[in-house]
């Protein structure tokens, strides 16, 4: 259900950038993509500084582990206090402590005070208010455009992320060349403001929606809980195949090839960093980027799950080609085709596993969901990377892609299979 009631307005399919007709979207995304820029600025400045002091390579994959596994073991937590609480409040609490983390930062660069377990701790509270936002940012967009303009929504919201992580990196650096890394931080704090202030009195959520209300879900009082929501999730194939093509993206290829990126363009003959190496890192996300406003501007590829894995299918190949790419432009090519195939068929996926979940629980299914789409990438490091120390990170990388690519293969066969048909009288 939708919270303040929009404009009505033909099915997203025969419109062009259907979601971005609503104003309190356009709002909604715009800060959505400020906050996005905001993180990536900090991990620009403070992982400069934590190599810059520690010269850790353990502090930097801690700094990965500590980004990804609270995705892994609360995203079903936080997808139950979206479903309980007003979405808005809890993702304001996510701004809060992102806004709170870069201040900490800022204070100690000033001070000159930093040492290792306080990086540490602001680490693991960063990834903490990714994980709070993340089921209650995807909530509310659901609140906001309604069913029709879902996949619309999604699509838009990946890309104006994607702009933020293209754009973060850039201005970071200036800022952080400009500024110094204390003043740089600290006025980073003020980007994360326009989205948690236009939440302050955004007309969606829970009081401002239309017809009677079932209750909001009790609490979760445990696994127990976490188990029933995931056999409820389990009994819709469709739904179960999208959030195991999700998790095993995330589990075998995830975005640990973008931490090997520098032997990768050793190989290709980038020996520093540089104009060369700075695309590659690019590609990707720039590829992403085309396809939310390609696919949206001819309002392409509508949300079926047959679509969604033959795209896969298409992502796993073009993975395989980088890696065994062994010339610059063809892995450049590789890794463009990769953004755009990755953006088509993960924001087609979500849209599927949110149309299907129950209304009560959407916040918990779309927990489930994370915790598949973005907490296994906390193991995506061993296959691709601990697997690259034994076998070369072309071989390694090529291989995870083959072996997603005959899983995905499995899912849509799973998919695809007739439902068992039930006798006559069948309870």
């Amino acid at each position: 259900m939708t919270g303040k009631t929009a404009p009505h307005h033909a099915p997203a399919a025969h419109q062009s950038f259907a979601a971005l007709r609503h104003p309190a979207a356009r709002m909604y995304l715009g800060s959505t993509m400020l906050s996005m820029m905001a993180d990536n600025i900090e991990h620009v400045i403070s992982y400069w500084i934590l190599y810059q002091k520690f010269h850790s390579p353990a502090l930097g994959g801690f700094a990965v582990i500590s980004h990804w596994l609270p995705f892994l073991l609360f995203s079903m937590w936080a997808g139950a206090l979206a479903d309980r609480f007003d979405p808005r409040r809890v993702i304001q609490l996510g701004m809060a402590l992102y806004m709170a983390v870069s201040l900490a930062w800022g204070l100690f660069f000033i001070t000159d005070s930093l040492q290792m377990w306080h990086a540490a701790l602001l680490l693991v509270v960063h990834g903490f208010a990714g994980v709070l936002c993340g089921p209650a940012s995807q909530l509310l967009v659901h609140e906001i455009v309604g069913r029709a303009q879902l996949q619309s929504a999604i699509r838009m919201m990946a890309t104006a992320r994607t702009l933020g992580l293209l754009l973060g990196p850039a201005i970071g650096g200036a800022i952080l060349l400009a500024l110094g890394p204390a003043n740089g931080i600290l006025l980073n704090v003020l980007i994360y403001l326009p989205l948690t202030l236009w939440l302050w009195k955004a007309p969606y959520g829970p009081r401002f929606r239309k017809g009677p209300q079932p209750p909001p879900p009790r609490a979760l009082q445990g696994f127990a809980d976490v188990a029933s929501t995931i056999r409820r999730v389990a009994a819709d194939r469709m739904v179960l195949s999208m959030m195991l093509l999700a998790g095993g993206a995330s589990l075998f290829i995830g975005s640990a090839y973008q931490a090997q990126m520098p032997e990768f363009a050793h190989d290709l003959g980038s020996g520093e960093a540089g104009t060369r190496y700075s695309l590659l890192l690019a590609a990707n996300a720039a590829g992403a980027l085309v396809a939310g406003v390609l696919l949206e501007s001819r309002s392409l590829l509508l949300a079926r799950a047959r679509t969604a894995f033959i795209l896969a299918l298409g992502w796993c190949l073009s993975i395989a080609g980088f890696a065994a790419a062994a010339s610059y432009p063809v892995a450049l090519a590789m890794l463009f085709v990769s953004g755009f195939l990755n953006l088509a068929f993960s924001s087609m996926a979500q849209t599927l596993v949110q149309l299907s979940a129950p209304a009560e629980i959407r916040g918990r299914v779309i927990g489930v969901y994370n915790m598949s789409a973005n907490g296994l990438r906390t193991f995506s490091g061993i296959t691709v990377g601990v697997g690259g120390s034994v076998i070369g990170i072309h071989w390694s990388l090529g291989l995870s892609a083959l072996a997603l690519l005959a899983i995905v293969g499995v899912l849509f066969a799973f998919a695809e299979r007739p439902a068992p048909v039930r006798a006559a009288g069948a309870e």
